[in-house]
């Protein structure tokens, strides 16, 4: 690694409330303002914007990427899991103006944020928008250009806008396409994971055959958190 290469590193790195060990961070033009923490072996790449206002935190978690170009914004909490990939130009915000039920400008409406998690082992394809409250289930993709405004089951793919649930990548898949894809691993194979991760690996792949939608759990106990702890109108 150049020497360049080393003080961008570690310039970048002070920006973060925290950083794990081993994480890549010499991208060019990383904007991060607020509380962003990163978990080990993550990656950040160049012109990402990452700002939080109002306590709001951003979580990353172990061996997640963010792509070039992304925009993430939080007032509460954006969590991302283990092994996640956030392509390039994705739009991730837990706050948007309230804008139905009135005729104000959306200048004056208050923001309404709430919690998104996205679970372990997801894809979020380029140029997508994720909106607040939103959780992602572990192990999902979705497709570019997706705008997902509900929630997603586990190893669910979506695509569209807004987006809606187009297969699983496990049940209910043809047998024309199982064949085509088990062509396609046989002929590039699997790789290992890196950095000695394999146990861990192999729960976020076991947890096809878990029932329910842990993202959305959890993302379920933040709003409660929040709403907690929110300050309450004297009657």
């Amino acid at each position: 690694m150049s020497v360049r290469r080393k003080w961008r590193r570690w310039v970048n790195s002070r920006k973060f409330v925290r950083v794990g060990k081993r994480c890549s961070l010499d991208g060019h033009s990383l904007e991060i303002d607020g509380h962003v923490e990163l978990e080990d072996y993550c990656k950040v790449r160049s012109n990402t914007i990452m700002r939080t206002n109002g306590g709001g935190k951003i979580l990353i978690g172990t061996y997640s990427g963010i792509s070039y170009n992304c925009f993430l914004e939080a007032r509460t909490i954006i969590q991302i899991g283990r092994y996640t990939g956030i392509a390039e130009f994705t739009i991730i915000r837990d706050t948007n103006h309230a804008v139905i039920g009135t005729s104000d400008h959306w200048r004056t409406t208050p923001y309404i944020s709430q919690p998104i998690v996205i679970g372990n082992a997801c894809l979020i394809g380029s140029g997508c928008y994720i909106s607040p409250g939103v959780a992602i289930g572990d192990g999902a993709v979705i497709a570019q250009h997706s705008v997902i405004t509900r929630d997603v089951g586990p190893f669910e793919i979506w695509s569209g806008n807004p987006a809606r649930k187009v297969a699983h990548r496990i049940h209910g898949i043809p047998d024309s396409t199982k064949k085509r894809y088990q062509e396609l691993l046989n002929t590039y194979g699997i790789k290992d994971a890196r950095h000695g991760f394999k146990e861990q690996a192999a729960e976020v792949r076991d947890a096809v055959n878990l029932e329910g939608n842990r993202a959305a759990e959890e993302r379920d106990q933040l709003m409660a958190m929040f709403a907690a702890s929110s300050p309450r109108e004297e009657k």
